[in-house]
């Protein structure tokens, strides 16, 4: 068996998320190398011919593993390979990475420590000179100080969010005192103003005589902590100046503590991309049939969330639930792409696991989360999928890779990082 396995993935390209009909007619144009196949096990086990990952149509990618098996490494990888894409393919896609991590902006620098490692892949060390970072603007000069290379920075525009999103942010019971307190007083701005802030709102609660003052208080306290952090206001970043065509935009959020806040801030950008690109998707078919210039464009987005089960956690919904969700089960027709990346795959929404049409697993030691895996893959290969993950060889960025496109799995070594990667674990040596 082994043997003939070696012999189809010598006969053709294997491309990751690419059917067989396409894969007839682009080959591995406008598809990323990520690494090369794994055949045999143990001592035995070699490298063979590459694995290229499909950037023509939209995915719903799952990353996973146990802390340091290589899920954020593996995620740069797809990053990188965006970046070298041909440019008739690049500058038609834009990336966003939110970072509670603090990892991706090392990308911009070449993996100068590992060139010798490089050259036996044929690569050589290479910063992404294509990714920009921007950070929450309250929080511009932690960052700087820390040498972090910022670019810009981003903020939100309370006007642009909805109630809800509000109150699953703050964790307020829409029927509660405070729920109906804050609905009504973000409703009366949204009538009254065009745009406002945290500081508009805080005063219109403040005035509003018919809640009971130990209500106002409470509310009051509530949006005050928020609005130190200075991320909420009247002009927030537009949603543009985010995804822009050929490029990758990490927001790094690692060094805002507010979950809360970071929730809101996927809400928002995962809502947005989504209508921009119902709206573009229009422009575009009508294009196709009357030959009209579009009078709007906006790329196709991939979205990626690091620590993705705090965004989509499947016990609980928080202010980015819906706007994911939506993504996952609409977004390929609009052009939305989604990867989550996460440790603990029995923590994401279920909803978004039934949606994953590719998987890259590294090691997983919980069983719940092995048998999330089997949420994600059919019939064809539920039984063997912990005896691949076990059988995977101990070496750094052995990974399984299920491919619900191809009903195929496949052992593939990640290829080394031509970028910086600042997601290793920490060492004294």
């Amino acid at each position: 068996m082994e043997e003939f396995y070696e012999d189809i993935v010598k006969a053709y390209p294997t491309v990751v998320g690419r059917e067989r009909k396409d894969l007839e007619k682009f080959g591995n144009l406008g598809a990323g190398y990520i690494g090369k196949h794994i055949v045999g096990k143990g001592e035995d086990a070699h490298l063979t011919t590459k694995v290229y990952l499909d950037f023509l149509k939209i995915h719903v990618i799952l990353i996973c593993g146990k802390r340091g098996s290589g899920k954020s490494f593996s995620a740069g990888v797809i990053l990188e390979e965006f970046s070298f894409l041909q440019d008739e393919y690049r500058n038609k896609i834009s990336f966003i990475v939110v970072d509670p991590v603090g990892i991706y902006w090392s990308m911009k620098y070449p993996n100068e420590q590992q060139k010798n490692l490089l050259k036996e892949w044929q690569l050589e060390p290479k910063g992404l000179t294509n990714l920009k970072v921007l950070v929450p603007i309250g929080q511009l000069e932690s960052y700087k100080k820390a040498g972090v290379p910022v670019d810009g920075t981003i903020a939100l525009s309370l006007s642009e969010l909805t109630p809800e999103e509000i109150l699953l942010a703050f964790k307020l019971d829409r029927l509660s005192e405070e729920g109906v307190a804050l609905e009504k007083n973000f409703a009366k701005l949204q009538r009254e103003k065009e745009k406002f802030d945290l500081t508009d709102l805080i005063e219109e609660i403040r005035k509003d005589e018919e809640t009971k003052k130990e209500v106002r208080d409470a509310l009051v306290s509530l949006l005050s902590v928020a609005n130190e952090w200075k991320l909420i206001v009247k002009e927030g970043t537009k949603i543009e100046e985010i995804a822009e065509p050929g490029k990758i935009t990490v927001i790094d959020v690692s060094r805002m503590r507010s979950e809360e806040l970071r929730n809101l801030l996927v809400a928002l950008i995962a809502r947005e991309i989504y209508r921009l690109r119902v709206l573009a998707r229009k422009e575009e078919e009508k294009f196709k049939i009357t030959g009209e210039k579009p009078k709007f464009t906006f790329p196709i987005v991939w979205l990626i969330l690091e620590e993705a089960h705090n965004f989509i956690p499947s016990d609980k919904e928080v202010a980015s639930s819906e706007p994911i969700k939506i993504i996952a089960k609409q977004g390929r027709e609009p052009g939305v792409g989604l990867v989550v990346i996460t440790q603990m795959p029995n923590k994401i929404h279920q909803e978004i696991l039934s949606q994953t049409d590719i998987v890259i697993s590294f090691r997983l030691t919980s069983r719940d989360d092995v048998q999330a895996l089997h949420a994600v893959m059919q019939t064809y290969m539920q039984e063997e999928l912990e005896a691949y993950l076990n059988s995977l060889p101990r070496w750094p960025g052995a990974a399984l890779i299920l491919d619900d496109n191809l009903e195929k799995v496949f052992t593939v070594a990640i290829r080394p990082r031509v970028s910086w990667h600042s997601g290793g674990t920490a060492a004294l040596v």
